[in-house]
């Protein structure tokens, strides 16, 4: 999966559930916030689907448990 489709996905919710959403590009990584949550995701082209899973599953106390599924 595409890192731009993870980051777009996070956007989506985001926006569904009417939270901002705030991306900054750090060193080697991209912080994103939804809300008062904030994690990292590394800058490479392509992320593993389990990675994209656990980094979506990082953002379930902003959203229900399970949302990406």
């Amino acid at each position: 999966m595409k890192r731009s489709q993870v980051i777009d996905r996070l956007k989506r919710q985001a926006r569904a559930a009417g939270l901002p959403f705030e991306r900054t590009e750090l060193t080697r990584h991209t912080a994103i916030k939804i809300g008062t949550s904030a994690h990292t995701i590394s800058r490479h082209h392509e992320v593993d689907e389990t990675t994209a899973h656990k980094f979506w599953d990082q953002f379930c106390d902003v959203f229900e448990k399970g949302w990406w599924r």
